[in-house]
């Protein structure tokens, strides 16, 4: 089977819509999320705050 390169990933949050760069991701229990909010679950109720995104937590 051939090896994939992957240079874009969802935010493994379920309520967010980020897709960001896997250099850039925030990793938590092998998961990638978009920033240290969605990665934490959002324990201060914000949103990722990303334009365009309605992750509010």
């Amino acid at each position: 089977m051939a090896s994939v390169d992957v240079d874009m990933v969802k935010c493994a949050c379920q309520d967010c819509v980020c897709v960001i760069p896997v250099s850039k991701a925030v990793s938590r229990d092998g998961k990638a999320y978009c920033c240290d909010e969605c990665a934490d679950g959002h324990k201060d109720h914000a949103g990722c705050e990303h334009a365009g995104c309605a992750c509010h937590g």
